[in-house]
């Protein structure tokens, strides 16, 4: 073999070695590549942990039907989550939390209940104003006592129920009577709205003064009339997660519930106002 062609032959050795050492580095390159973008294409929900066990709510009693139904689409939603109520009383239900009662999050119907809780720092965050609710009066179905003001009410043939002062729907009452220079002696005070409202549903009464809400529940139960009054004694209705909320997870993602678009339809359709 001649010097020419040996030289030939080495420069086709080598060209034919980098080439191969070239499609190994392209391969490895290619792996490298195909790892990183498995990785990076991993769902984010894989960091988040499902949502699962009991949801405590503690909530004023004219929140009962809407809370009830979100209550339902949460569970739905978040399969192995039980969401359970205590409604009642606003000021009961603080002095429950205040008092060591375990629950996850609290629905007030006024910021007067609510800063009983903030105020013994058993709050996580600050609360935030989901809804609000106006007064209505309640009568017997048909209206028989044609009752039309708020100073019909104060009549000595009445037989009228109001809340108790301390609690909101009592306290709004106050207010709109105050405002209207008023002064109205019931023949009961209730601790909840809807136990003012049970004494007209059973004919135990004529009239309560209770929330737009509570006489729309109720259908052809009771009758409601407005009164330009009520307009000076709109409650806010505030929500917060409790500080040592044994479901802390869960209570956020109802509490986002309550606030999304999907919450205030249910609770706007039962009558409740936006914020």
């Amino acid at each position: 073999m001649t010097r020419s062609a040996r030289r030939t032959r080495r420069t086709t050795q080598a060209a034919a070695v980098g080439a191969a050492a070239l499609l190994a580095l392209s391969a490895c390159s290619s792996d490298d590549s195909s790892s990183s973008g498995s990785d990076s294409s991993a769902p984010a929900s894989s960091s988040s942990p499902k949502l699962s066990g009991t949801v405590t709510v503690f909530a004023a009693a004219s929140l009962k039907e809407s809370f009830t139904t979100l209550g339902e689409q949460f569970e739905k939603e978040h399969p192995g989550t039980k969401v359970t109520f205590s409604f009642g009383g606003s000021d009961s239900l603080a002095a429950s939390i205040t008092g060591g009662a375990p629950a996850d999050l609290f629905a007030a119907a006024s910021p007067k209940t609510m800063k009983i809780v903030t105020d013994a720092g058993d709050t996580s965050g600050a609360p935030e104003t989901f809804v609000r609710n106006q007064l209505e009066i309640a009568t017997l179905p048909g209206n028989p006592d044609k009752i039309s003001s708020l100073k019909d009410l104060t009549k000595s043939d009445l037989k009228v129920v109001l809340c108790a002062e301390e609690v909101p729907c009592g306290s709004a009452a106050q207010k709109a009577l105050e405002a209207s220079d008023l002064k109205l002696t019931p023949v009961s005070y209730e601790q909840d709205v809807k136990s003012a409202l049970t004494k007209v549903e059973l004919k135990e009464a004529d009239a309560a003064v209770v929330y737009k809400t509570d006489v729309r529940a109720a259908g052809d139960k009771v009758e409601g009339v407005d009164f330009p009054e009520s307009a000076d004694a709109v409650n806010d209705y505030p929500i917060a997660l409790l500080k040592d909320a044994p479901n802390a997870e869960a209570a956020k993602a109802f509490i986002e519930l309550v606030r999304s678009d999907q919450g205030q339809r249910v609770l706007t359709g039962a009558g409740f106002l936006k914020p």
